[in-house]
């Protein structure tokens, strides 16, 4: 694990972009990063210079040019590469946000339904999403799972929801559309 200390400004930047990249798979530009942190391109700018400096991103020149996040961002922010990942569908007031994937999913306190949260981590912005919204993630590629509940709490500078849930299922079929039929097995069943 790297031991690059980045300042909260940094860091937000860096996930933007690494979430960005991964989203579009090629060369970000600091305008498309500081509109999805809210902030100044100027601001995006200048901590770009300190990241290059660190060596976790690389300066793509040119009318179509832009950042990268170099392995040592991933590394440093302590991410896998989606490269080749299954995306995981995310479903807010009834439908599918475009352009955002589950990253993680960490469940706790599973065995007591009144304290059921999942801490999900996105590729993608967790902006759109408010406290009291609804919303559902899955089916997972792996294990079917889909998650459904409430957004608690959103991290609207960086990429992470906490859901209270509602329910818990495996779809027959994980490739099945999320909007589709809810059959499957429940967690009460």
């Amino acid at each position: 694990m790297s031991t690059i200390q980045l300042s909260s400004s940094q860091k937000r930047i860096l996930t933007s972009l690494v979430n960005l990249v991964d989203d579009e798979d090629g060369v970000v530009c600091g305008r498309e990063i500081a509109e999805a942190i809210d902030r100044n391109p100027g601001t995006v700018r200048n901590r770009m210079r300190s990241l290059r400096s660190l060596q976790l991103v690389e300066g793509v020149p040119g009318p179509d040019g832009g950042y990268t996040p170099t392995p040592n961002a991933y590394e440093t922010l302590g991410l896998d590469r989606m490269e080749d990942a299954e995306p995981v569908p995310v479903v807010h007031d009834g439908s599918p946000i475009d352009g955002v994937t589950v990253r993680d999913i960490e469940l706790s306190s599973v065995n007591n339904p009144e304290l059921c949260r999942a801490e999900v981590v996105l590729c993608g912005s967790a902006r759109p999403f408010e406290k009291g919204d609804p919303v559902t993630v899955g089916p997972t590629p792996a294990s079917g799972l889909r998650v459904s509940g409430v957004v608690d709490a959103a991290d609207v500078d960086g990429d992470t929801l906490m859901v209270r849930v509602e329910s818990m299922e495996t779809v027959a079929d994980p490739t099945e559309a999320i909007a589709g039929s809810m059959g499957g097995r429940s967690a009460s069943d």
